[in-house]
C-alpha cells in the first residue's frame, strides 16, 4: 500500500480539485467559469496539478466556438474507503476519486464488543473489498462511530452506547493499519455529508440531518461546513430529555429522546404491548422469535395493527419535538431523515412534520421541506469518503 499521496499547494489547487470531484471531467474554460483566477493563473495551477499526478488530461472539450478547450479530470486511480460503525452493524465501501462507490459490503455488528473486535471485523471485509474490487491501495480512509468524536485527535469521548471506546486511538491505530491518512467523525456527521455530497441536500448549505436508529443523532451543516462543537458532541439530540419522569436512559439521565424512541426504547415497549395484550400481531411475532425488533413493528404496522402503529405515531411526536425546538433555534432550510427508523413507513414522518409544522414558528417552517435522505445505507459511507477526500483535497 502507497503510505503517501500528492497534496495541493495552495487553495486555488485545492479548489479545483474538489470542483473536479464533484462536477466530473471540465475544460479550461469550464474551470475559468467556477473560479475566480486569470487565465495565466489558472493554467499554471492547472499544470501543477497535472505535475502531482491528482489531475490528467481528459481529451478535447466539446467546441464552444473557436479553439477547443482541453478537458481534465481528478486521477481515475484515486481510492477512498469509508467506514460507517453503527451500534449494530457495520458498512465498509470503496469509492473513486469522484466519490462514486466501487465496491459496498455489509454485516451485523455489536459496538459494544470494543474497539478492537470492531476494527478486527472492520479489516476483515476491508480484505474482502479489496479481493472483489481489486484496490491495491487506498489514499485516505474516513471512519464514523456512533458517538461523540474529538475530532482533531480521531478518538471516541464518553460515548453513552460504546463502552470501551472513551479515549481509544482510532485515527492512530487505524491508519497503521491502512497505510493512508485516516480521519474519524461521528457517523450522524459522516451522513449529512453524505447526503450533501450525493443525496438529498446537495444544493443545501444549512441544513439539519436527523439518524434514528439504535441512538438519536443530529447532524449541523452551517453555511456548507459540519459544525461539531468544541468537544464534538454538537447534535446529540437523543440525550435531550423530553420528559424528567421518563424512563432511564443509556447515558444515565431520564426521558431523554433516545430513552423513548431510540431502537432499543422502540423494541421494549413493542414487547410490552405484546405481553400486555394489547396487539395480538405483536404477541405473535413474540413468541415466535422470543424477542421484538423495530423490524417487526414495522411489519405489525404494515399489517394495520393499531398499537404499532400508535407506537410509531408516538414516537415520531416525541421526535418532532425536539426538532421543532431545532428548527425554532437554527432555522435550517432543509431537514433530512434518515437512519434504520426510517424503515418504519410515512407515518413516522407524517408524524414528525406534523409536530414541527405546529409547534415552530411560521417564519422557520414556511419554506423548510423535512424528507427522508436520498442515499440510505450507504449515506455513511460516502460521507467518509467525503471527509478524507476534503483533507486530501487540502492544501498540505
Amino acid at each position: 500500500m502507497r503510505s503517501t499521496t500528492a497534496r495541493p499547494a495552495n487553495v486555488h489547487q485545492a479548489r479545483l480539485l474538489r470542483l473536479l470531484r464533484d462536477l466530473g471531467p471540465q475544460s479550461r474554460v469550464a474551470l475559468g467559469d467556477q473560479v475566480e483566477l486569470s487565465r495565466s493563473k489558472l493554467a499554471f495551477e492547472i499544470d501543477r496539478l497535472l505535475e502531482t499526478g491528482l489531475v490528467v488530461p481528459d481529451g478535447l472539450a466539446a467546441s464552444r466556438g473557436g479553439r477547443r478547450s482541453h478537458n481534465v479530470r481528478i486521477a481515475p486511480s484515486l481510492r477512498f474507503l469509508g467506514v460507517d460503525i453503527g451500534a449494530t452493524s457495520v458498512d465498509v465501501a470503496v469509492t473513486d476519486a469522484e466519490l462514486g462507490v466501487l465496491g459496498h459490503v455489509a454485516e451485523p455488528l455489536d459496538v459494544r464488543d470494543g474497539p478492537v473486535a470492531v476494527f478486527e471485523r472492520v479489516l476483515a471485509l476491508v480484505g474482502k473489498l479489496r479481493e472483489t474490487t481489486s484496490v491495491e491501495h487506498f489514499d485516505g480512509a474516513g471512519i464514523g462511530v456512533p458517538g461523540p468524536v474529538r475530532f482533531p485527535e480521531g478518538v471516541p469521548v464518553a460515548p453513552p452506547i460504546m463502552p470501551g471506546w472513551s479515549g481509544f486511538p482510532v485515527r492512530e491505530a487505524m491508519s497503521q493499519e491502512l497505510g493512508c491518512p485516516v480521519l474519524v467523525d461521528n457517523d450522524v456527521n459522516l451522513m449529512a455529508l453524505g447526503e450533501q455530497q450525493a443525496g438529498v441536500a446537495r444544493s443545501v448549505r444549512d441544513f439539519l440531518c436527523v439518524k434514528l436508529g439504535t441512538g438519536i443523532g443530529c447532524g449541523i451543516v452551517v453555511g456548507g461546513e459540519v459544525h461539531r462543537g468544541i468537544t464534538g458532541s454538537a447534535g446529540d439530540i437523543g440525550h435531550i430529555q423530553v420528559d424528567p419522569d421518563g424512563p432511564r436512559c443509556a447515558c444515565g439521565n431520564t426521558g431523554c429522546l433516545e430513552a423513548y424512541f431510540g431502537g432499543n426504547a422502540l423494541a421494549r415497549d413493542a414487547t410490552a404491548f405484546a405481553q400486555s395484550g394489547r396487539s395480538t400481531e405483536l404477541a405473535g411475532r413474540l413468541a415466535s422469535a422470543g424477542r421484538l425488533t423495530p423490524e417487526d413493528v414495522s411489519a405489525a404496522a404494515g399489517a394495520g395493527d393499531a398499537a404499532a402503529l400508535d407506537l410509531i405515531r408516538w414516537g415520531g411526536n416525541r421526535t418532532g419535538q425536539v426538532i421543532a425546538g431545532l428548527v425554532s433555534f437554527f432555522n435550517p432550510g432543509l431537514v433530512v431523515i434518515g437512519g434504520g427508523l426510517t424503515g418504519l413507513g410515512h407515518n413516522l414522518l407524517a408524524s414528525i412534520r406534523t409536530q414541527v409544522y405546529r409547534q415552530s414558528l411560521p417564519l422557520a417552517t414556511g419554506n423548510l421541506p423535512i424528507v427522508l435522505g436520498d442515499l440510505g445505507q450507504v449515506a455513511g459511507v460516502v460521507g467518509a469518503a467525503r471527509l478524507i477526500s476534503d483533507h486530501i483535497f487540502s492544501p498540505a
